[in-house]
């Protein structure tokens, strides 16, 4: 196998396995439209890498992680609508990254690989951000699992019970903006939350209990990061927009299955 399609396996199959339980949690909360969110501010953090000509990783987390703490603050502050503050913040960030590049003077950006991803560029490099990266958010996560059902059940139920609901859904936050700015590279901005979403979605047609719906969510992650991979290679297909493409087709096929008495 050449290093190029290996380096995209191991780092397709390092985000699907992190992207599993995670986006089991973005669609239990309906959390999907903050995901675009995140994704859109990740490009005005590839604007602020190059500027600073600092890691472009570290840039994307750095800026997603901001555009997080700044959410969760207005959303307690409650000037707006959630869905309004949204809106406003996923275009507003996208536009100022797209503006920035462009002001940007003797530098050119692949705009197309950063909106749609670009599987088979990843490098060994991107592959450490991606699992050591991914490492530290399954551990968060394996730490956080009780107090982030207990919210995503009843938020004032868990607060009764001591659980503190506005850290745990900013911890929250803060893992899914970490995980969007590690996965930009596979599928690319705009399509960061399919990934979180669609194996989600599908495993819940599986699933008996939220462990089970997070563990096949990402076994159907890693399925569709293969299956795209093998369609870009086989058809000279986008490989980013394949892998969503794959995710989509395990969805219709799972959801046309009769349901189990």
């Amino acid at each position: 196998m050449a290093d190029f399609l290996l380096y995209a396996l191991l780092g397709g199959v390092g985000v699907a396995l992190v992207a599993g339980p995670l986006g089991s949690f973005v669609v239990w909360r309906r959390m999907a439209y903050f995901g675009d969110t995140l994704a859109h501010s990740a490009l005005l953090g590839v604007a602020v890498g190059v500027l600073f000509d600092i890691n472009f990783n570290l840039a994307v987390i750095s800026c997603c992680v901001l555009l997080a703490i700044i959410l969760v603050s207005l959303q307690r502050q409650r000037l707006v609508a959630t869905d309004t503050l949204l809106g406003i913040m996923a275009h507003s960030s996208l536009s100022l990254g797209l503006v920035a590049i462009a002001l940007l003077d003797d530098v050119r950006v692949d705009l197309m690989e950063y909106l749609f991803g670009d599987l088979l560029a990843i490098l060994p490099e991107d592959l450490l951000w991606i699992y050591l990266g991914g490492l530290v958010v399954l551990v968060l996560l394996w730490k956080l699992w009780t107090p982030l059902l207990a919210i995503t059940i009843n938020e004032e139920l868990a607060q009764v019970e001591g659980v503190n609901v506005t850290l745990t859904r900013l911890a929250l936050m803060l893992l899914i903006a970490f995980v969007i700015a590690i996965a930009m590279k596979v599928v690319g901005i705009l399509l960061i939350t399919s990934l979180l979403i669609i194996p989600a979605a599908a495993a819940r047609r599986l699933a008996h209990n939220p462990e089970q719906m997070a563990l096949i969510a990402s076994l159907l992650g890693t399925l569709a990061v293969v299956m795209g991979l093998l369609a870009s290679y086989q058809w000279d297909t986008p490989a980013g927009p394949s892998v969503v493409v794959a995710a989509l087709s395990l969805f219709l096929f799972l959801y046309s299955l009769p349901r189990r008495a």
